[in-house]
């Protein structure tokens, strides 16, 4: 394989926040078994050693939750060592880690930064509005901690971006996050819409994103990200970003705005593997680590029915001035309530159908700047 990227989830579904609207419990708990609990150091080994030698080009080794910090320090610092052992050919090896912060502190920011771990840190705003959905098991908001890590990496010289999940609350008052993070000076951001429980309708979730809403939130962040930028101060949004790149001629790189699905290759503590962080249940298991390749995974008869889509195409959308920029969304946007798999419109249609109109005489203005060498090239990632 010409390169190969891994998401691990070295802790399963477990976690010490119980954030409200947290996808991957609810994903979890709709499948016969709702925690593989810790992956065992001899499983890392193996997804290392399997990776480098079926890799032709780089290797991506990326960490999610759960919380995967609970797999503690020493799971990382064995990874790295393996990493040396098996990387026998000198290929380009990158490191990510998505966490909620909560127990980082300065021996694992020092660790972080000495082996270039790109960090995703979340932070849903100022103090209330992230204490008021994410919180620990006893009820008790996560913000301080947060911003202690955020200290530790900067004091450390960690590459880290905020990741911001947009639900009701967050989208209602986006101006006044915004202009904290600017405060804050954190520089790259990445806004991720909030997920519904599997097979359940948003309207009865008290903190799904309607439509409405995120129509709202897209207009009002984008008048203060373009206004920064005229203004000469340029911050990273990731979504922003890839829209204007793809008006400029060049591919997104960010998963759900392809237009297509691929295979992730998402590994769960027990060794099994799926092809999308959103549909790790058993439904959707590919096979597990060592007893097959990652081609042959990826290339079975379940990942070409994943990758298949029934329905993923309407009228409606080839139809649509948009497509180019919508391309239809995330598959899990256009989950149609109720129990199976069925494909509908995306959730946030009206949304974009208002909010592309809005935004595109600057996005196409913004375009051609970033093709003429007078916009940042580079965003998180």
């Amino acid at each position: 394989m010409q390169s190969i990227s891994l998401l691990i989830k070295p802790a399963s579904s477990l976690c010490n926040l119980r954030c409200q609207y947290c996808f991957y419990h609810d994903v979890s708990e709709h499948r016969l078994i709702p925690s593989y609990g810790m992956m065992p150091v001899e499983r890392l080994e193996a997804i290392v050693r399997q990776a480098f030698a079926e890799s032709d080009g780089p290797v991506t080794f990326a960490f999610q939750g759960g919380e995967p910090t609970l797999a503690g320090l020493d799971f990382y610092q064995r990874l790295v060592s393996f990493a040396k052992k098996y990387n026998v050919k000198s290929k380009p090896v990158h490191f990510a880690l998505q966490t909620n912060g909560q127990v980082i502190n300065e021996e694992w920011a020092d660790f972080l930064s000495e082996h270039r771990f790109l960090v995703g840190l979340s932070l849903d705003g100022d103090k209330a509005i992230h204490d008021a959905m994410r919180q620990d098991a006893n009820g008790k908001g996560s913000f301080n901690q947060v911003m202690r890590a955020v200290n530790y990496f900067r004091q450390s010289g960690v590459e880290f971006n905020i990741l911001t999940v947009i639900n009701s609350l967050v989208a209602r008052h986006i101006e006044k996050i915004y202009r904290f993070y600017r405060k804050n000076n954190f520089d790259y951001l990445q806004f991720i819409p909030c997920l519904p429980p599997l097979g359940a309708d948003p309207k009865d979730i008290s903190f799904s994103l309607s439509a409405e809403r995120y129509s709202q939130f897209l207009k009002k962040l984008f008048d203060l990200w373009a206004n920064d930028f005229i203004q000469g101060q340029y911050v990273s949004i990731r979504y922003f970003d890839n829209l204007v790149r793809m008006i400029a001629g060049e591919q997104p790189e960010l998963c759900g705005m392809n237009g297509s699905c691929s295979c992730q290759f998402v590994i769960e503590s027990d060794g099994s593997v799926y092809p999308c962080d959103f549909y790790v249940t058993d439904e959707w298991r590919l096979g597990y680590v060592g007893d097959q390749s990652f081609e042959q995974l990826g290339t079975s008869e379940k990942a070409k029915s994943f990758l298949a889509q029934p329905g993923s195409r309407l009228d409606l959308c080839d139809k649509c001035e948009w497509l180019p920029l919508c391309r239809g969304g995330c598959r899990r946007d256009r989950e149609l309530p109720g129990p199976g798999s069925d494909l509908g419109k995306n959730q946030f249609c009206e949304a974009y159908q208002t909010f592309f109109p809005y935004a595109w005489p600057r996005l196409r203005q913004l375009a051609m700047q970033y093709k003429s060498g007078q916009l940042p090239g580079q965003v998180n990632g």
